[in-house]
């Protein structure tokens, strides 16, 4: 391949976004962070540890369309990986990316399930992957070069409670599995996102595609992953199986955030919306058939750090 292309990421010290920042700069990329004035103060051990990575810090955000314009115009792609309330917003980026005429990749916010295969999404989780699918069309209609990421659950997100909602650690005693606990979900660590999705943004394979991360070792049934965990505490947990009409009734009756959480567990663990479908080649990839040579972290390494 050519000389690595600088990279600006957008939202770099959030969840997801200080992995890829990390990553970038790892990898050897000229790398960018567009960074609010309030975050270098409010999130200032994030920034120092960027700076000393050898990132450069742009003060900006979206609302600012000349700086963002300025800001687009010393890369070559632009990573966004703002958070779900402003993922409408990423309408400004584009704007900029169209103006600035430079891009040779975006990258917009995904980083989770894979929207256009969300398809049995119920309120409140389906506006969210609604608004990142018209992001995806945008993107596609103004002739943008891109690639989108669907890496499914964060490992660090879902498996310290073992998608127990509430949940601060894995059980011990009793767990709730929704539904029948059969169809699987996808797993990937943070860190391994950011690996991937870097890995990605100079390849030709994944100009105009979605790249699915789907690590086999990490593609596990609700059943499947708490037999794993019973086998790491050397103990049976009482299992309550929880009907997809008693899940939608929760989701009902859950005040927000919680509502959003479980009806993303419906669409993943009870319709099996992760795995559902093949990955067509003539619009998506699989992160770890195109790099073999990435140790990811699997679920079963992930777990022993709670035991």
């Amino acid at each position: 391949m050519s000389e690595k292309s600088k990279i600006l990421i957008i939202g770099g010290t959030g969840d997801i976004g200080k992995f890829i920042v990390e990553a970038s700069a790892k990898a050897g990329h000229r790398t960018f962070a567009l960074v609010r004035e309030s975050t270098i103060s409010s999130k200032a051990d994030l920034i120092e540890k960027f700076k000393n990575l050898g990132v450069n810090i742009i003060i900006g955000d979206m609302n600012n369309h000349e700086g963002l314009v300025k800001a687009i115009k010393q890369v070559d792609v632009v990573i966004s990986t703002v958070g779900t309330a402003v993922v409408g917003d990423q309408l400004k980026i584009i704007d900029a990316i169209k103006e600035a005429g430079n891009v040779k990749r975006f990258l917009p916010s995904e980083f989770g399930n894979d929207v256009d295969h969300m398809i049995h999404g119920v309120e409140p989780a389906k506006t969210d992957w609604a608004k990142k699918a018209e992001i995806r069309r945008v993107v596609e209609a103004q002739g943008i070069p891109f690639t989108f990421v669907a890496s499914n659950f964060f490992a660090g997100y879902f498996l310290p409670s073992l998608c127990q909602p509430g949940a601060t650690s894995p059980p011990r005693d009793k767990v709730v599995i929704l539904g029948e606990g059969t169809p699987k979900a996808i797993f990937t660590e943070e860190g391994d996102i950011g690996i991937y999705t870097i890995r990605a943004v100079d390849d030709p394979r994944t100009l105009n595609k979605t790249i699915h991360i789907r690590p086999s070792a990490n593609t596990l049934s609700f059943n499947e992953l708490v037999s794993l965990w019973e086998k790491k505490i050397g103990k049976t947990l009482e299992k309550v199986y929880v009907p997809e009409e008693q899940v939608l009734k929760s989701i009902q009756e859950t005040e927000f955030p919680g509502n959003v959480l479980l009806s993303i567990y419906h669409g993943v663990y009870v319709k099996g919306d992760h795995t559902n479908f093949d990955i067509d080649p003539s619009v998506g990839v699989e992160a770890t058939e195109l790099y073999p040579d990435v140790i990811y972290t699997t679920v079963d390494k992930y777990l022993d750090q709670f035991v």
